[in-house]
């Protein structure tokens, strides 16, 4: 199979575009060289959390790679066949686990054999969806497709320290079936979960002070959960439940900023979600496209991609397995996956 050339840089040019690259060559044997890798950050080429995610990616399909060290701004990745079985992947720092997860996981979902994952690292990272959103929103919707895949947390991993530690199992499926998710009803379940780990408890209750007076949620539907890790950490998690399915949206506190303000910007990004009467939010819409793509059809209905999102586009239609047809609708758009 010919190999293809991705430039690395392209778009919005963040760590996405190799994972992508990484997941799409497992699951159809395509080797790929990536060029430009990361080429506008501020720390250009492969940092140890892409290097997780390449080594990753290797031992499940015994794959040949060139160029995988530290800085590297070019990586040639010539995949075998994909092995289901029990792996166990270390971050080795607070870098997101749960991004190497999202990338080895298409390849298992049509493995002929189930398998057992453990990762360690950064499960609770600002630039990556935390493990709750994994668990309750996106992989929910992803055992409809047909897979089971269940995700359990046994340690939080903060930043800077990570040392996050959680496992999944995969029930794979033969073919990914189609989803179509185009109309939103009424919430039926919501919740605000403050957690800490090593932090006084008035941060907590300061974030959860806003939610309940910016929503209007009760002292009920709110509450503190205290955690042991490595680092010192903070994560507010505001959860809604709907038909066909829910969102999760997270503000991290951080040092220096407000715990007021960590939970003002978590309440306005769930209101926008809310307001928009949209079925997908932001995240779970970057994640559904390349499962949506393997199963070769179906349609949901999101608010304006991200740039994150339309990189994540480009990158799929790349290598040939599916297009992507998108139409505005109300204050969103409607994706129209479509076998290439």
């Amino acid at each position: 199979m010919d190999e293809l050339r991705i430039d690395g840089s392209q778009g919005e040019g963040g760590g996405q575009i190799l994972r992508t690259s990484l997941s799409l060559s497992m699951t159809t044997g395509r080797p790929f060289r990536i060029e430009r890798i990361r080429a506008q950050r501020e720390k250009p080429g492969l940092m140890r959390q892409h290097l997780a995610a390449v080594y990753a990616a290797r031992d499940v399909c015994r794959a040949e790679v060139e160029g995988a060290e530290l800085a590297s701004g070019t990586l040639r990745f010539e995949p075998r066949a994909v092995r289901p079985g029990s792996y166990h992947f270390a971050v080795g720092t607070a870098g997101s686990a749960c991004l190497v997860f999202q990338t080895v996981l298409p390849a298992l979902l049509t493995a002929p054999e189930p398998s057992h994952l453990t990762f360690e690292g950064g499960t609770h990272n600002p630039h990556a969806p935390p493990f709750e959103f994994l668990e309750r929103v996106f992989l929910p919707l992803l055992s409809r497709m047909g897979p089971r895949v269940t995700a359990r947390l046994d340690r939080h991993g903060f930043v800077p320290a990570g040392g996050g530690r959680f496992g999944v199992d995969v029930a794979s499926c033969k073919k990914l079936q189609p989803l179509q998710l185009l109309d939103t009803g009424a919430v039926r379940a919501r919740s605000a979960r403050s957690v800490i780990c090593k932090l006084p408890a008035h941060i907590a209750e300061r974030e959860l002070t806003i939610v309940r007076e910016c929503l209007g949620w009760s002292e009920e539907e709110c509450r503190i959960e205290a955690v042991d890790a490595q680092s010192p950490g903070n994560v507010l998690l505001l959860e809604v439940t709907r038909d066909p399915t829910g969102e999760l949206v997270a503000g991290f506190g951080e040092r220096g900023v407000p715990a007021e303000k960590v939970a003002e910007v978590a309440v306005r990004r769930l209101l926008a979600y809310l307001e928009a009467r949209v079925p997908v939010g932001v995240h779970l819409a970057d994640q559904l496209l390349l499962p949506m793509a393997l199963a070769g059809e179906g349609a949901f209905h999101t608010l304006p991609l991200s740039a994150h999102a339309r990189t994540n586009v480009a990158v799929i239609e790349a290598f040939g397995i599916a297009r992507f047809v998108i139409e505005e609708r109300g204050r969103g758009v409607v994706i129209n996956v479509r076998s290439a």
